[in-house]
């Protein structure tokens, strides 16, 4: 049979506080998703894999490991934003409204870049 052993309290409080400083810290990887205003992108499909964020204004390119190979995202920003795809002298975008979702991303095999504008590219 398991015994419990006892835990001081003060180790306690030392463990919350240390996570508590976790979640609150800024971050660049998945959880991301629940901070408001972001956009995160994973590699599989669920939004499940490696997963990067974007916070508008601006643009940025993706990390590597998403470029072309994007297969979801999730947005709980309240703008619209833009998937950026870079073509050979011209680019495209692609919107992603506010708030909006989705577990199986044909258009992110084309992802290069997110921005809060269309960036003068055609849609895509």
């Amino acid at each position: 049979m398991f015994r419990g052993f006892a835990v001081p309290a003060a180790a306690l409080a030392g463990t919350a506080l240390a996570a508590s400083a976790l979640l609150a810290a800024p971050s660049a990887t998945a959880s991301e998703a629940r901070r408001a205003g972001d956009v995160c992108f994973w590699t599989a499909a669920g939004q499940h894999g490696s997963s990067w964020c974007y916070t508008p204004p601006g643009y940025t390119d993706v990390p590597e490991f998403l470029h072309d190979k994007t297969a979801s995202f999730r947005s709980t920003a309240d703008t619209a934003v833009y998937a950026i795809d870079w073509g050979r002298g011209t680019c495209h975008y692609r919107l992603i409204r506010a708030r909006d979702l989705a577990d199986n991303w044909p258009w992110g095999a084309r992802l290069d870049g997110v921005a809060d504008t269309t960036m003068g590219c055609e849609v895509g």
